[in-house]
């Protein structure tokens, strides 16, 4: 199965998709034969941080947060979230970097590595740079974490005409897109432990490209990202 832990709603919404009508079963139903089976998803909760706040680069402000200048999110490739997050394998811990469209939900860049050194974060930024369909303003939202403000990293802002956008301090919920997809990813994916880098690469692509072109969204009206990404 290729989505092992899909939430309740969109599996029925997948099977009504799906059904010729003759296997068609109601929502509560759904739920209450998959309680008493005992496959519903139970949630899991984990917390490693990665972020290093304390440090000497300048800080930008939150270009999200509510207020009279806040940026309204309307259209794909207006705002991107970046995150990292961690991997354990059973050779050791690996971290994945993320770049996600923040209206279509889909995971423009990403990449896996070995250590937290911001030439491998920035790697994820620029793939997903080279995703991007259109020239218009892009914003790009993170924490305030020491990769994200080094010069290194800013610089790939500079380089590519993008208007940074932070936290105001390490708080999960003003950067919480990122963190649900990082989540998705994490529990209802890669389910298994990888052996080394190479082996979480392989895993992390296969279920970032599930992600993208199979997973319904209700944010999206049970499409896909890939789906409302490209229908702008």
């Amino acid at each position: 199965m290729r989505q092992p832990r899909i939430g309740t709603r969109k599996l029925h919404y997948l099977l009504k998709e799906q059904s010729d009508g003759e296997l068609y079963i109601g929502r509560d139903k759904l739920f209450s034969l998959l309680k008493e089976r005992r496959l519903l998803v139970p949630v899991r909760r984990a917390y490693h941080k990665t972020t290093d706040s304390h440090h000497r680069f300048r800080r930008h402000p939150n270009l999200l947060k509510s207020g009279p200048e806040q940026v309204v999110v309307c259209h794909p490739e207006q705002v991107w979230v970046a995150d990292i997050t961690y991997l354990p394998t059973r050779s050791g811990m690996v971290y994945l970097s993320l770049i996600t469209d923040a209206c279509s939900r889909r995971i423009m860049g990403h990449y896996v590595h070995s250590d937290l050194r911001t030439i491998n974060v920035a790697e994820a930024l620029k793939r997903a740079l080279k995703q991007r369909k259109t020239s218009e303003p892009l914003i790009h939202h993170s924490d305030r974490g020491i990769q994200y403000c080094s010069a290194a990293y800013q610089s790939v802002h500079e380089k590519n005409g993008l208007t940074c956008s932070m936290t105001d301090g390490y708080d999960c919920y003003q950067n919480a897109l990122a963190e649900r997809v990082n989540g998705i990813l994490k529990t209802e994916f890669l389910l298994s432990r990888p052996a080394d880098l190479e082996q979480a690469r392989k895993m992390v692509k296969e279920s970032i490209e599930i992600y993208n072109g199979e997973r319904p969204h209700l944010s999206l009206k049970y499409k896909t990202p890939d789906e409302f990404h490209q229908a702008f």
